[in-house]
């Protein structure tokens, strides 16, 4: 198939916006993949989770704490759940939501943590 062919279907299809239902499943799909291979570094050691709860990325906006901590090795829901008990946070909270302080308290704990096991 030739550049040519290519050419008119990409401006057709720029020229008129998808419906919105459609571009909902777009972003969704997006960001599913995104939380995905970020889930995946995190358990490889590539990524803190501490580092993801100060930075923010915009993928994990409406991540919540529990599926954040449980994406690290050795974490499942009840050690996230009583981790979380202790800081008095909410395993449902999403991370878009966390004021400063609390992304603070709550990486400065995790960061602790990770070195205490280390």
């Amino acid at each position: 198939m030739d550049a040519a062919s290519i050419a008119p279907a990409q401006m057709t299809a720029s020229a008129v916006p998808a419906p919105q239902h459609m571009q909902a499943l777009a972003r969704a799909n997006r960001v599913r993949l995104a939380r995905a291979e970020l889930k995946r570094s995190i358990a490889r050691g590539d990524v803190e989770a501490a580092d993801v709860i100060r930075e923010c990325p915009w993928e994990t906006e409406s991540m919540t704490l529990a599926e954040l901590l449980t994406s690290q090795r050795r974490w499942g829901r009840t050690r996230a759940r009583k981790f979380l008990l202790g800081l008095a946070l909410n395993e449902n909270k999403r991370l878009g939501t966390l004021t400063a302080r609390q992304r603070a308290m709550l990486s400065t704990e995790l960061s602790s943590r990770e070195t205490a096991l280390v």
